[in-house]
């Protein structure tokens, strides 16, 4: 992989306004693949561990991703040496110091946290995760556990599969009726991220706090792992509150 502007060992920062005290990172493939610790797979134990020390954590909260709709809430630390057991595909925590990570390789990461910054999630969001409106579900959780009404909550994508890229020759088959308005017919092409958008704000989220970083996995091979390219690796996006300062 070629340098990049991606940010010190492969992350690209985001700062929520006015939130100093919320982390958030997405990975890139410069910081190695961070899934199946303990497995086959190229995500080894140590790309797992930089990443923490990069990030200046210590503690994170790994899932077992299914393309559900299953969002935990306060879930308890994993170890990033260990295989995850946890089956969900999206996490909330108050809990200072805690990360919450996602693995993706072409599925829309989406980290969430209040106007205070008194809480976060982190939510994969695969095509399956849209059809089960995931976002929206997702928020509705995280404001139910937290005390929060949706126009209270911010939000941020990540990259991910980007419209010029997300083919689906058989919709008709996979995609229920509803979701035709994103789907472009001549190209076979779904903007996933214009969709992701409008499940946000129909749940009641602001148009102003939804944030998103439009770089397309698979046309950046350079700098992304992509399914949609054949890749294996997984690049992960993370989000927590930082301790006192």
């Amino acid at each position: 992989m070629k340098k990049t502007a991606a940010g010190g060992a492969g992350f690209i920062p985001f700062a929520f306004p006015g939130l100093p005290h919320v982390g958030c990172a997405f990975g890139t493939a410069l910081a190695g693949a961070l899934r199946n610790a303990g497995g086959s797979d190229d995500g080894t134990e140590e790309n797992r561990r930089k990443a923490l020390r990069h990030l200046g954590l210590e503690r994170w909260v790994e899932l077992k991703q299914t393309h559900g709709d299953r969002i935990v809430a306060d879930p308890l630390p994993t170890d990033p040496g260990v295989l995850p057991l946890i089956e969900a595909d999206g996490s909330c925590t108050g809990e200072k110091g805690l990360g919450l990570l996602v693995k993706t390789a072409d599925c829309q990461p989406l980290l969430l946290t209040d106007a205070k910054g008194s809480a976060v999630a982190a939510l994969h969001v695969g095509w399956r995760g849209n059809i089960l409106n995931v976002p929206a579900k997702g928020l509705a959780l995280f404001c139910e556990r937290y005390g929060l009404a949706p126009s209270e909550v911010m939000a941020v994508r990540g990259p991910s599969l980007g419209p010029g890229a997300a083919e689906f020759v058989n919709f008709e088959r996979e995609w229920p009726e509803a979701f035709r308005p994103w789907f472009n017919p001549e190209t076979r092409r779904m903007d996933l991220w214009s969709l992701t958008r409008y499940q946000l704000l129909t749940a009641g989220m602001p148009p102003g706090a939804v944030f998103s970083l439009d770089l397309c996995t698979s046309s950046l091979p350079e700098t992304f792992f992509s399914h949609r390219r054949g890749h294996s690796g997984r690049q992960g996006a993370l989000i927590w509150l930082k301790g006192d300062e």
